[in-house]
């Protein structure tokens, strides 16, 4: 998720912003690994991780969300590359903030899939034979779908439980591959519910676990102090270039116009829930 701070200057959120704050200071002070210092402590369980590990020693009290259609879509934001590690994302892309994980396809696209996309690019940092991780926020809040993390929050809701639905996709230019819009909100409602026009399927069942936010202001130094579950999809689909440049362009609710960097892989066992 991005590292993009609650906006806002609501008394909730600036109590959350505040509290957010303190404990990224705290982590902060610490010492550096490097030096032969500890990992951040006393936080949730951390994100992104390798799906395909179950293992983690961090048992802090975490209650999993309900399911999204019971839950409000509150914002959707997407990463490149992937920030987590699974099956069909497993090519290092390497560290830092543009690093993360790469589709296994990604080597054996054709020319015409590589093509660069016609016509302007609304939708920055993304370009075909780039892997892209897209992240379906849900809150329990009463909210309406808006800009950064902020939206998923309210005066009266200020420490909701967060979902966050992940798809990674290998972006090619290509018109037969799946289109964004079909993912997208679009003012969708569903029994008085804000939800995507739809959920990718098709790419094996979602892997679900404890977490946190992500986004690379976030390390195993300076963790994220807002949970989160996850429910993370283990294969890549492919999505066409030009529609998420059509995404961008007609001025979606989020006002997403360029894909976001990572927070690199977390694999300390002490920042990681086991999954059950």
């Amino acid at each position: 998720m991005r590292k993009t701070p609650l906006l806002d200057n609501s008394p909730a959120r600036d109590a959350l912003a505040a509290a957010a704050s303190l404990l990224a200071a705290a982590s902060v002070c610490a010492p550096s690994p490097a030096l032969g210092q500890q990992l951040c402590t006393g936080y949730g369980a951390q994100a992104p991780r390798d799906i395909s590990s179950h293992a983690g020693a961090n048992r802090m009290p975490f209650t999993l969300s309900p399911p999204a259609s019971r839950m409000n879509l509150c914002n959707i934001h997407t990463h490149t590359h992937a920030e987590h590690k699974g099956p069909g994302f497993s090519i290092s892309a390497g560290d830092g903030k543009h690093g993360g994980w790469k589709c296994n396809e990604s080597a054996s696209l054709s020319k015409a899939e590589l093509a660069p996309p016609k016509g302007e690019a609304s939708f920055k940092g993304v370009k075909p034979g780039d892997t892209l991780e897209v992240h379906w926020v849900y809150t329990t809040c009463d909210v309406a779908p808006g800009k950064t993390l902020g939206s998923c929050l309210s005066d009266a809701c200020a420490n909701p439980q967060l979902r966050v639905e992940a798809q990674v996709f290998l972006v090619v230019n290509d018109p037969k591959a799946l289109d964004f819009a079909d993912f997208a909100y679009a003012g969708n409602v569903v029994d008085g519910r804000h939800q995507a026009k739809a959920l990718p399927t098709g790419t094996g069942a979602p892997v679900v676990y404890a977490g946190s936010t992500t986004g690379p202001r976030h390390t195993n130094i300076k963790c994220s102090p807002l949970q989160a579950t996850w429910s993370v999809r283990p294969s890549c689909a492919k999505i066409d270039v030009h529609s998420l440049h059509r995404w961008a362009a007609n001025g979606n609710v989020f006002k997403e116009d360029y894909s976001h960097g990572v927070r690199q892989l977390v694999t300390a066992p002490q920042l990681l829930a086991p999954i059950d």
